[in-house]
């Protein structure tokens, strides 16, 4: 059996031992298998990693306790958040991606206009977010740092229900006879 080729050195002549025994230990972390459009993709990333990952892309915020849906689709949107910042889209977009869903009406879209650069935010969260005020707080500091820095607000959260009105009914089956009684 033959012996592996060695590697060639990219250090120079002179370099101390240190340096050789770092450069052999650092050629067999490049064998390792690093499975990266895995790690890049938000929907295949391992959960204990996506912190970094959401690091990586420039999220601004980013809390331990929300759902791990949620923070899959606050990665998902983070590029096109960061593209769009400063903008109606991406107020609702951020909205959006904690799950929520909400009514903005800027200042010219009243029926009487409002003072110049301020709009209206009415959110609606669903089923599946926390509902505590820690949560609409993050939601509200999102909206802060998404929208246009001129731009003032104002803020109303609803919750939203489905539900429905049960109609049941019962049948019971019933026999009418008719009895004729005659004398003799």
């Amino acid at each position: 059996m033959s012996e592996p080729r060695p590697r060639a050195s990219l250090l120079p002549p002179n370099a101390s031992p240190l340096e050789h025994a770092l450069e052999t230990t650092a050629a067999g972390a490049s064998e390792l298998p690093v499975p990266l459009r895995a790690l890049w993709n938000p929907d295949t990333c391992p959960a204990e990693l996506l912190p970094w990952l959401a690091w990586a892309l420039s999220l601004d915020a980013w809390q331990p306790y929300w759902p791990e849906r949620i923070k899959r689709q606050r990665i998902r949107d983070a590029i096109e958040i960061q593209r769009r910042k400063g903008t109606a889209k991406s107020v609702r977009d951020v909205v959006r991606s904690f799950g929520a869903s909400l009514a903005l009406r800027e200042w010219w879209q009243k029926a009487e206009p409002g003072p110049p650069y301020t709009f209206d935010v009415v959110l609606t969260l669903g089923a599946e977010v926390p509902r505590s005020a820690a949560f609409q707080q993050d939601i509200v500091d999102e909206i802060t740092r998404t929208k246009p820095v001129r731009a003032h607000f104002t803020f109303t959260a609803g919750l939203s229900a489905t539900g429905g009105v049960g109609v049941a009914g019962g049948a019971r089956a019933f026999v009418y006879r008719r009895l004729a009684a005659t004398a003799h």
